[in-house]
């Protein structure tokens, strides 16, 4: 009779697994079809900046109008950069460049930390043209694109739509090199997810809370030497460590602590700290100057148009125009703004830590690069696709990430126009300031919104019940549940 009784229930677990799995499946199906057609149709808008006729140095003809008429504009930084940097020559980059006094790059120096200049070099073998370089970077890209939804399908499920299948793919997907750096902050919070599952031979966490943060941090610190901004998520990460990582419910056997785990913190922040220095160490020892050179362009980089910054949109009209006090103040209200917006988004991750007993590490770095893209004096259209990813781990409000997104496809719009008009001295044409306005202050103001609520906001599942001990004798059927 036991065993009679045991049959149906033993079914119905299995049943639900392979539900769980089928429905997993038509997940990762729908999401990566809808990243390939995204990719395939940003592919498609910027093309049309290149081909023949070619003019000197491989320059298409086209080059940088394409289509006036066309909605997403042609424009990419993949094409613009063949010029200028020595890509076009094939020059190793950062060994054997400098800086000018004026401010200019030579001699394959890019203004990129040194493995996105790696992605430029490679993207340049057997290249001769700004069209086949551009082509040959969308083969490089892609598999990243690809790989950031696989992670967000496995943590999110149909959340990840809001990466897969909204016009920021479109739009930015090919237009800079932010796909391989979006990996690296997603593929960290991946690894903390996987580490923190149940596995199902010892009933244990797959790998402790030390060893998944300090893979992760190897990730952010590669992330760093590609585009900076997943450097800034080593310091929650190393707070979550420091408070052991564990709320109620998440480990019941565990016991309570009452001490700090500072010997993790620190592993941590070394990880991170030694995989910067392995990628960066080459290049300072063969070129330094080269090496240093992108640095100090960033350094002297003023806030002008075509960073697109609430500086140039707003300061800039009290200051009297791009005057001496205006760089001046950037320069000085700028640091200073980003690391106040960084110490907030700690102390509210500490004031949630006191009250839940658990660290949101995640939520505190998505809080970081809000305020980092809000008062940096460089705000690129493209950084959206850093944030995008914020939206879909955690829990924000659908209009507010509708509102960014629409305020997003007005910048990206009328922003390349804009600098159509000044470069061409055409009369400005009302709708286009007016929607590059709309979309610098909406954003405005939603980062500000976000620099708090990312903090506060839970995660989506399945990712919020990773780490929790099932119920039944077979764990991993948890996973199945979730």
């Amino acid at each position: 009779m036991s065993d009679v009784r045991r049959a149906p229930s033993r079914a119905s677990r299995i049943s639900t697994t392979i539900a769980g799995r089928g429905q997993m499946a038509v997940i990762l199906l729908t999401s990566l079809l809808t990243t390939c057609l995204c990719m395939f149709w940003s592919y498609s808008a910027k093309i049309v900046c290149g081909g023949p006729p070619f003019l000197a140095e491989g320059r298409s003809s086209h080059w940088p109008v394409g289509d006036p008429d066309a909605v997403i504009p042609c424009y990419s930084d993949l094409m613009y950069l063949w010029v200028g940097r020595d890509i076009n020559n094939h020059v190793f980059p950062f060994i054997h460049g400098g800086i000018t006094p004026d401010g200019k790059l030579f001699g394959g120096v890019v203004e990129y930390p040194v493995l996105s200049g790696m992605f430029m070099w490679l993207g340049a073998i057997g290249a001769h043209t700004d069209t086949e370089f551009f082509q040959h970077s969308v083969w490089l890209l892609v598999p990243f694109g690809l790989a950031v939804t696989v992670m967000l399908a496995l943590m999110t499920r149909w959340s990840v739509l809001w990466w897969a299948a909204t016009p920021p793919l479109v739009l930015y997907a090919f237009h800079n090199w932010e796909l391989p750096v979006v990996a690296t902050a997603v593929g960290a919070v991946a690894v903390m997810a996987w580490g923190s599952t149940i596995s199902p031979r010892t009933g244990e966490r797959r790998l402790s809370v030390r060893t998944a943060a300090i893979l992760a941090a190897i990730l952010l610190g590669i992330g760093f030497c590609l585009k900076l901004y997943p450097g800034f998520f080593v310091l929650p990460l190393a707070i979550y460590v420091l408070t052991y990582g564990t709320a109620p419910g998440h480990d019941d056997e565990a016991p309570i602590r009452r001490t700090l785990d500072w010997a993790g913190a620190v592993w941590v922040a070394a990880a991170a700290t030694l995989t910067v220095i392995a990628i960066q160490l080459p290049f300072m020892v063969l070129g330094f100057d080269g090496w240093k050179a992108a640095l100090s362009f960033q350094g002297k980089r003023k806030s002008d148009v075509d960073t697109n910054s609430i500086w140039y949109w707003g300061l800039r009209h009290f200051t009297g125009g791009q005057t001496d006090t205006y760089n001046s103040l950037v320069g000085l209200l700028s640091p200073i703004l980003i690391g106040a917006a960084f110490a907030t988004a700690v102390y509210l991750g500490w004031r949630e830590y006191r009250r839940d007993g658990l660290y949101p590490w995640i939520g505190v770095s998505a809080s970081m690069l809000a305020g980092f893209m809000l008062f940096h004096k460089v705000h690129s259209p493209q950084y959206t696709l850093w944030i995008l990813p914020f939206f879909v781990l955690l829990k924000i409000r659908w209009p507010v990430i509708l509102g960014y997104l629409v305020a997003d496809f007005i910048l990206d719009t009328t922003i390349f126009r804009l600098f159509g008009i000044y470069t061409s001295g055409s009369p400005m044409k009302w709708w286009v300031i007016t929607g590059v306005n709309v979309g610098v202050w909406v954003h405005a103001v939603l980062l500000a919104y976000l620099l708090v609520a990312f903090v506060r906001a839970p995660l989506r599942e399945p990712l919020a019940s990773f780490g929790r001990r099932p119920s039944s004798p077979e764990p991993e059927l948890a996973l199945a549940r979730s």
